[in-house]
C-alpha cells in the first residue's frame, strides 16, 4: 500500500502569489483548518514544499 500524508491548511494565501493560491487549490485545499490526504509522491511534494509556509504536513500510515 502506497504511503500518504495528511496536508493542514493553516494560513491564508491572501496577500500571497497568484500561483501559490493557485498550489494551494490544486491540492484540493479551500477553507483554512482543511485537511486533505494525498498519495506521497515526488509531485504532491513539490507542491507542498513551494507552499510549506502556508501548510504542514505529516504523514499517515
Amino acid at each position: 500500500m502506497a504511503k500518504k500524508i495528511r496536508v493542514t491548511y493553516t494560513k491564508s494565501a491572501i496577500g500571497y502569489n497568484v500561483r501559490q493560491k493557485g498550489t494551494i487549490r490544486a491540492l484540493g485545499l479551500r477553507k483554512l483548518n482543511q485537511v486533505v490526504e494525498h498519495d506521497d509522491n515526488p509531485v504532491i511534494r513539490g507542491m507542498v514544499e513551494k507552499v510549506s509556509h502556508l501548510v504542514t504536513v505529516e504523514e499517515v500510515k
